[in-house]
């Protein structure tokens, strides 16, 4: 955090000595956004810690975007103070990675794949923005609406060897799948910042946010295998049989707190 506010601040800095003062630049153009104009942007956090890192002689550095999340902002301006504004934030994520244990019976290996999902996740936004300043460094705040789905993490295994007579696992069931529930959220926020013109209609910005917030997550269960006879069978004879269980019941939850921490923007305005 410090690196990043650091970087911010340096890039005023140095906007403010080598730009052409006022509120214009030498070819006219308008720094501010107007009455009309349209403004998009997204996270700007990957940037500033690439160029923080960059300053600070970091080894491995790149530009990290986040492969679960990504923030994307739009404004339409009904006059030079007031903007209507939206977010979405979309993402969706998976991994898969295989093991090969050691079976002491056939002297020989086998490949069980183990598999996690995060689904399709979603937060949308919408409010409305004042802003207050004489110069290109402009006050933000005002208020907004959230609404998303967040799906937590399911996982799976393909297990290499199945269940038989000669391999019960000792009588023991294994799980093939667990499936958490997913939660929806809803908040009412405001927030305050600032937004500084680094070039004509080109903006860095940082943001906290505050307010009020709900969720509710759905029950989770996981499903298992095991060679046996099940509880209440007249089976005399051993199979394999499958369970789904609840592993935990559904809740909800309130909140009222900081819900986003700061946020960075980089904003482009037309």
């Amino acid at each position: 955090m410090k690196k990043k506010v650091l970087f911010v601040a340096a890039l005023f800095v140095g906007a403010t000595t080598f730009a052409q003062d006022g509120l214009t630049s030498k070819k006219g153009e308008a720094f501010l956004p107007e009455a009309g104009d349209y403004a998009i942007g997204f996270d700007g956090a990957p940037f500033i810690n690439y160029m923080g890192n960059l300053a600070n002689g970091a080894s491995n550095n790149s530009i990290n975007f986040n492969n679960s999340w990504n923030t994307f902002y739009g404004k339409m301006f009904k006059d030079e103070n007031t903007a209507y504004r939206g977010m979405v934030r979309i993402g969706m994520g998976s991994s898969s990675q295989d093991s090969a244990p050691f079976d002491a019976n056939t002297d020989s290996s086998y490949t069980n794949t183990n598999k996690s999902s995060n689904g399709f996740a979603f937060i949308v936004g919408g409010g409305i923005e004042k802003r207050r300043g004489a110069g290109r460094l402009q006050g933000v705040y005002g208020g907004q609406a959230m609404f998303g789905m967040i799906p937590a993490a399911n996982t799976s295994t393909e297990y290499g060897k199945a269940l038989g007579t000669n391999n019960t696992n000792g009588g023991n069931a294994r799980t093939l799948e667990t499936n958490n529930g997913n939660t929806l959220t809803f908040g009412l926020e405001g927030f305050a910042g600032v937004e500084y013109f680094i070039l004509p209609k080109f903006s860095l910005g940082a943001e906290v946010t505050w307010g009020l917030g709900f969720s509710s997550t759905g029950e989770s269960d996981a499903v298992t295998e095991y060679w046996g006879i099940a509880p209440g069978s007249t089976a005399t004879t051993a199979s394999l049989q499958t369970e789904t269980n609840i592993t935990s019941g559904s809740s909800s939850s309130f909140s009222l707190d900081n819900s986003a921490g700061a946020n960075f923007k980089i904003m482009f305005h037309f």
